[in-house]
């Protein structure tokens, strides 16, 4: 499977990770090239999770 871009958001607010990820933020923030919804769910997260640093 290829790997996701960086820059690639995500709008799946359910995932057990969505409050941590910089995919929700960037996709909130509208710096993100393309939204998707990644498979994460209530009890685990996607896979695809990019820390939010700082």
């Amino acid at each position: 499977m290829a790997q996701v871009p960086e820059n690639v958001g995500c709008e799946n607010s359910v995932c057990i990770q969505a409050k941590e990820c910089k995919r929700q933020v960037i996709a909130k923030d509208g710096t993100a090239v393309e939204i998707r919804s990644f498979g994460g769910t209530a009890e685990k997260g996607c896979g695809k999770f990019i820390p939010i640093k700082g």
